[in-house]
């Protein structure tokens, strides 16, 4: 399942970054994909339908939200964290 949702969001931030998804790798952070803050909400608005579950995420203070949006391997976690969550 782990490997699906990486899989999963790693294509939804590769169509943000117009890259395929064989260029992002998880070690990668969302501005040196080039993906902005509107690229971000977009990119969260497909996750959130992708996986149906809802991201916390505070606009105003990203750090509070408790969802890392430091590179892509931390959005593949967090993700795997709601998912699990939402199945408990």
């Amino acid at each position: 399942m782990a490997d699906d949702i990486q899989k999963r969001v790693i294509e939804i931030i590769a169509e943000q970054a117009v890259l395929e998804p064989s260029d992002v790798t998880p070690e990668q952070s969302l501005a040196t994909l080039g993906i902005d803050s509107l690229g971000l909400v977009e990119a969260i608005f497909a996750i959130e339908e992708a996986f149906d579950i809802s991201v916390p995420f505070n606009a105003n203070d990203p750090t509070e939200s408790g969802f890392d949006i430091s590179s892509v391997g931390a959005i593949v976690e967090a993700v795997a964290g709601l998912v699990a969550e939402q199945k408990g």
